[in-house]
């Protein structure tokens, strides 16, 4: 008997046609002799209902406030979920994230995991029960609802996994797998069969939508197999693992954008010791996740400094940098909205050479400027205008030869 863990967005229980259909699903894997424990996020688009009900309220919602409302949505997936598994002939018992504590840290609106107490649903196992577990949401220590962030359902049911060390996380979604790039703007991308942690960290990191960063992370610490299918087809999906000899083959696994990008330049900035501090303290002590960073060459004793956030933190960010752009005496701050970050990300980069050369001379042939470049053991991130997007997606995919019947043998 396996102790298997599915996952559920809400596209997959947008309706209630598809919520039944999910409950035949899962009575099916129960019924197959499985031990089941199902996380569910809220129907499709109850998530940015409640949070436009806030905004009509107020334009800043007070943080703690804002969690107790979105972490609704879950609740009554979840119960109809139960509900559709029982009028099935299976036992099924519903839980949010503080019935059973999944226990977060304070940080509202994307709270990290600490512990998940693991006792009332093992004892729910033992008696033959599914369980159904509300995903995005948690508690802290001090008895407040926190939720995870957008997409924190993964987290969840990969943190369930790792808690009761399940032989797998089944992630259903609206996609048959990982691809090596976005099916809609590459005809011909390929549905990978397997992909290691590192690879699918990079990828989520860069834009990819299919898995939360944060649930890959929890995958490759606590070595959970992650297998990403599509709820409506029994069709097999994509295996998230680690690493084998087969990865290393492969120079390029895929190919991503993200157009949740800013960039933020401060202009003519004190070249001395100690200024990236003031400029970036402020910036983290504000809670911003600032991603890729550039320094210009010094001029007479100045030099400017452009880093990347997301464009939801973007003004945050801007009236942060304001105060800072004073103290420290620099001349303006700028930003552009209108930008794109194009990665490829693949773990054979490690023992080939030429791959950034390569990235950089396909985007040239097309006219396309890069304003800022970042690489990593396995990524290479380029940062350019955002009307480039699908062009540069679509040339570097075939210059990497990603798509069907263009895979090279070496």
């Amino acid at each position: 008997m396996a102790l298997i863990i599915q996952k559920y967005g809400g596209t997959s229980v947008a309706t209630i046609d598809k919520i039944k259909h999910v409950a035949k699903k899962v009575v099916e894997t129960k019924k197959a002799g499985n031990d089941l424990i199902v996380v569910v996020s809220a129907m499709a688009g109850e998530t940015d209902r409640l949070i436009e009900l806030a905004h009509q309220i107020v334009a800043r919602p007070d943080e703690r406030e804002y969690d107790v409302m979105v972490s609704t949505g879950e609740q009554v997936s979840i119960a109809l979920l139960s509900m559709a598994i029982q009028d099935l002939g299976c036992k099924a018992v519903s839980f949010l994230g503080f019935q059973i504590k999944i226990v977060t840290n304070s940080d509202f609106s994307k709270a990290r995991i600490l512990n998940i107490d693991s006792e009332k649903i093992t004892n729910e196992l033992r008696n033959g029960s599914i369980i159904v577990i509300a995903g995005f949401q948690g508690i802290d220590e001090q008895g407040n609802i926190t939720t995870l962030g957008r997409g924190g359902s993964d987290t969840t049911a990969v943190a369930v996994a790792a808690a009761l060390k399940a032989d797998v996380c089944e992630i259903y979604t609206d996609v048959e797998g990982v691809y090596t790039t976005d099916p809609t703007i590459c005809a011909n991308a390929r549905k990978l069969e397997r992909i290691s942690y590192d690879e699918m960290l990079e990828m989520a990191s860069l834009g990819a939508k299919v898995l939360h960063t944060r649930s890959v992370e929890f995958a490759k610490k606590y070595s959970v197999p992650i297998h990403v299918r599509y709820t409506f087809s029994q069709n097999t999906g994509t295996l998230v693992t680690k690493e084998d000899e087969i990865m290393e083959k492969v120079i390029v696994s895929g190919v991503t954008y993200n157009k949740d990008e800013a960039k933020i330049t401060i202009v003519k900035v004190p070249d001395k010791p100690g200024i990236a501090s003031k400029i970036f303290k402020p910036i983290s002590e504000a809670n911003i996740n600032v991603d890729m960073v550039i320094q210009n060459v010094s001029e007479d004793g100045f030099t400017d400094v452009t880093f990347t956030v997301s464009k939801s933190e973007c003004k945050k960010a801007l009236e942060v940098i304001k105060g800072v752009v004073q103290e420290i005496g620099a001349a303006d701050v700028r930003y552009d909205k209108d930008i794109v970050k194009v990665s490829i990300v693949g773990v054979g980069m490690r023992s080939h050479a030429g791959v950034a050369a390569k990235m950089f001379t396909v985007l040239a042939d097309e006219g396309i400027n890069i304003m800022m470049i970042s690489t990593s053991e396995i990524k290479i991130s380029c940062v350019i205008n955002a009307k480039y997007t699908e062009l540069a997606v679509r040339v570097l995919h075939d210059a990497f030869e990603l798509g069907e019947h263009m895979v090279s043998e070496e």
